[in-house]
């Protein structure tokens, strides 16, 4: 299996990850970003504030040099549990072309690690319901089906 190489994501992959978050856009959802647009200000912006948090970060995850996933990762402190971190883990994608061939699990053991990494002492996401593959994916890495998520649109 190649080998991915992760790196910090900088302001000039913004249209890398609209690309590869449009491409693994869940089925039936609206697509509204454009890849096209990653220097308006609405992109530009919430760069920013992704920049200024030291807790939120994007990953790239390159294969021979060429960028065919990423991953935005939070770190959430919380004072339940004794002051467990939790590792939040959002915008999980990999390249169309380059799915199944073992890329996703290799992303998800390397997020995994860097919880701990961070003193995370639980990684949480959610998927979309429309998404059975992803589902048994999660479940192949031992990921447990523990909570309901809600939504509220603002």
């Amino acid at each position: 299996m190649p080998n991915l190489r992760f790196r910090p994501a900088t302001r000039e992959d913004i249209a890398t990850i609209l690309a590869l978050s449009i491409g693994g856009n869940a089925p039936g959802r609206e697509i509204v970003d454009d890849a096209d647009a990653a220097d308006t200000p609405e992109y530009q912006t919430a760069w920013d504030q992704i920049e200024d948090d030291p807790n939120n970060n994007y990953f790239i995850a390159e294969l021979n040099g060429e960028a065919v996933g990423c991953v935005q990762l939070n770190i959430l402190h919380g004072i339940a549990g004794r002051g467990k971190s939790r590792l939040q883990v959002e915008g999980v994608h990999i390249r169309a072309d380059q799915r199944g061939q073992g890329l996703g699990g290799q992303m998800m053991r390397w997020v995994i690690e860097y919880g701990r990494e961070k003193g995370a002492r639980l990684v949480q996401l959610t998927s979309s319901k429309t998404r059975p593959d992803a589902h048994r994916f999660y479940d192949n890495l031992g990921f447990e089906r523990s909570h309901e998520g809600f939504k509220l649109a603002l």
